[in-house]
């Protein structure tokens, strides 16, 4: 079994509003799974059913093969994008506090605690009530606490809102330490250079729908439109270009250093790549030959906007 949680054909509607249309999924084991969308798609809504704070119409969820039930809350981690910290309690207590919920021991939850403040060098906010400190900070703990049981399933949703740079990058890699040590993590965020950096696996929902799913590196291949960055070194750099024009799709052009440098971007069909190394072969130096491969916010636009047009 190589999945950790799969949602088969899974429906939830609202009065009129229908939030999930038999969305399914298949959430690798120790992957990081992006799941994205514009705001509204679906996802939060998913996320609740997997958290069992509210139930799907129809379809199911399977967690390690097996229906999801109730036991299986102590094995997954939350943190949702709106913070649930009660501000006026000391950080040391609320931890504690909520670690137990998770089924810790009191000697257990300070030994883990211990070391994760230490980790995140913030052993002096113990005594510090949740409102003395800033989102940022708050956001700190509120990743402890949601790590600290050591789960099998982590669902981060905007994970870095409130992080500053720096400590946005030290989550960064506490996310990717927790995955190399065994975790699953589901990863629900706007911010595509971070899908970039963490995601193996992405979904993306749009009005209750899945559009795509699938490992970030095969969906980038299947979104290639053959598009090609080319640097030439070449005397005569515009006679050369004006060439290429009538017999290749160039999308935009620059000179430099005073025209003995040609940069371009040509569109190709793929078989006629060779064909056109050929062509410029005698004609100048080729300094570069790069394919352009779509980012995921490229792919994210892409897909959203064409499943939009006929509405």
């Amino acid at each position: 079994m190589n999945n950790i949680l799969v949602a088969d054909k899974v429906s939830k509607q609202f009065g009129s509003h229908i939030a999930l249309n038999q969305v399914s999924l298949e959430i690798p084991k120790n992957s990081i799974y992006g799941l994205l969308g514009p705001n509204g798609a679906g996802k939060t809504t998913l996320i609740r059913i997997i958290n069992q704070i509210t139930y799907p119409d129809k379809g199911m969820i399977f967690f390690e093969g097996k229906p999801l039930e109730a036991k299986h809350i102590a094995m997954i981690g939350y943190l949702p994008e709106e913070r649930g910290l009660y501000k006026s309690m000391k950080v040391g207590e609320q931890a504690l506090y909520l670690a137990q919920l998770k089924g810790l021991s009191k000697a257990d939850a300070k030994m883990r605690l211990k070391y994760w403040f230490e980790r995140l060098d913030i052993g002096d906010w113990w005594n510090k009530k949740i409102q003395e400190l800033s989102k940022g900070m708050a956001q700190k703990i509120q990743f402890i606490v949601t790590v600290l049981h050591e789960p099998k399933l982590l669902i981060f949703d905007e994970p870095f809102s409130g992080f500053d740079p720096i400590n946005a990058n030290i989550i960064k890699d506490e996310i990717l330490q927790l995955r190399e040590k065994g975790t699953s993590i589901i990863f629900s965020t706007h911010r595509m250079e971070s899908v970039e950096e963490l995601c193996e696996y992405i979904a993306l929902i749009h009005k209750s729908e899945k559009l795509l799913d699938g490992k970030l590196s095969e969906i980038k291949r299947a979104y290639k439109n053959n598009i090609y960055k080319v640097g030439l070194g070449v005397q005569g750099a515009n006679g050369l270009l004006e060439d290429l024009k009538e017999k290749f799709k160039i999308l935009s052009s620059e000179y430099v250093d005073h025209g003995l440098q040609l940069n371009f971007t040509v569109q190709l069909p793929s078989a006629d790549t060779g064909a056109f190394l050929s062509h410029l072969s005698g004609k100048a130096n080729v300094n570069n030959f790069t394919e352009t491969i779509p980012s995921a916010n490229d792919i994210f636009i892409r897909t959203v906007q064409t499943n939009s047009i006929y509405e």
